[in-house]
């Protein structure tokens, strides 16, 4: 177990988990909500699981049930010694100064959560092509979560602005199609382009199929630069099948070269979401 430093020590990144969440049971809840915390989760417990299992650093996603109430979230971040970044939720609307306040309280990217929903919002809308430029210009990523079969319809509007964007869990391919799939192709083209990036994170929420095949397809699109590891802890609706240790061991095992491992462990975070 490694020691905690000193408060103000800035400590070297080795390692990034790329998504993860604290939760409070007695926030507001965001009625688009597709999921509910279970339990009170702060950050430091966060930072200490980090220490248990040897990862210097972490990044926080804000959740769907907290919709564009961040506050939470910048609480955390504002606690942890620069050890932690942060992917907020926004209204479509904010202007440019809001977000460069929420990137020097530690938020480096903006996330769509997308997911189950009756109707996707238009990502081809001039309100958020406008965003989508605010962000490009802030220095902000898109960090996007929505179903693989309908990347085809999103990805493109997103990725025409120019701004940087990061696929959840896989780009969330459809089972039945596996790495064939019309979305899972537009997820390899976009990281082979050099503008997307893609977390190997919650092989659990791919439906049963197996992550291997995902995990070589994109390393072959794009290369270890183009990919980052993630738990995606507390594990919202598997928190008791799901281990911070087994996420670990998943990625040694999808990813045996220690020197590709570190690039996606390291190298491409530490870039990526700004970590010093």
């Amino acid at each position: 177990m490694n020691s905690q430093p000193e408060c103000g020590i800035k400590r070297t990144v080795t390692s990034v988990d790329c998504h993860a969440h604290v939760m409070s049971m007695d926030r507001p809840l965001s009625p688009e909500r597709h999921s509910a915390p279970k339990r009170n989760v702060t950050v430091e417990e966060y930072l200490a699981v980090l220490d248990r299992h040897g990862i210097s650093h972490g990044l926080l996603t804000q959740p769907s049930f907290y919709g564009s109430d961040n506050t939470l979230l910048l609480e955390a971040l504002a606690t942890a010694d620069g050890r932690l970044r942060g992917t907020a939720i926004v209204e479509p609307q904010i202007n440019a100064e809001g977000l460069r306040q929420l990137k020097a309280a530690g938020i480096c990217g903006v996330r769509l959560n997308w997911l189950r929903r009756p109707q996707l919002p238009d990502a081809s809308s001039a309100a958020y092509q406008d965003l989508f430029s605010k962000l490009r210009d802030t220095g902000l990523h898109v960090e996007l979560f929505v179903e693989g079969d309908l990347l085809a319809g999103v990805l493109p509007h997103i990725r025409r602005s120019g701004v940087q964007v990061v696929l959840d869990h896989f780009g969330c391919p459809t089972p039945a199609d596996g790495v064939n799939g019309a979305g899972f192709r537009h997820a390899l083209e976009a990281v082979g382009s050099g503008d997307t990036w893609v977390k190997l994170s919650a092989p659990y929420r791919l439906g049963g199929a197996g992550a291997q095949a995902y995990v070589d397809a994109l390393l072959n699109a794009g290369g270890p630069t183009r990919l980052v590891w993630a738990t995606d802890w507390p594990f919202v609706g598997h928190e008791d099948t799901i281990t911070y240790a087994q996420c670990v061991e998943w990625l040694r095992e999808w990813v045996p070269d220690d020197k590709v491992r570190t690039v996606i462990l390291r190298d491409t975070p530490r870039e990526l979401f700004g970590f010093q």
